[in-house]
């Protein structure tokens, strides 16, 4: 599955009870304006992943996959 990260945000957004964008960004500490231009060009920090996760009561793991054989490398 080929997702990007906005895209990924939103599924998680509508999994969580269908939260707004303007909803995200205020628990993250954000404008909506702000948020929305990251959503634009997809540029979020690890850091602004890390509050993403913890406004949807959740955790963010990152791994990275082996092409091959689809398995995480750690």
């Amino acid at each position: 599955m080929h997702t990007d990260v906005r895209e990924y945000i939103n599924l998680c957004r509508v999994k969580k009870g269908n939260m707004t964008e303007a909803e995200l960004a205020r628990r993250t500490g954000q404008t909506p304006q702000n948020m929305n231009n990251k959503y634009k060009r997809n540029t979020f920090k690890i850091s602004e992943l890390q509050k993403v996760a913890e406004a949807m009561d959740a955790e963010l793991k990152i791994s990275f996959i082996d092409k091959e054989s689809g398995e995480p490398i750690i």
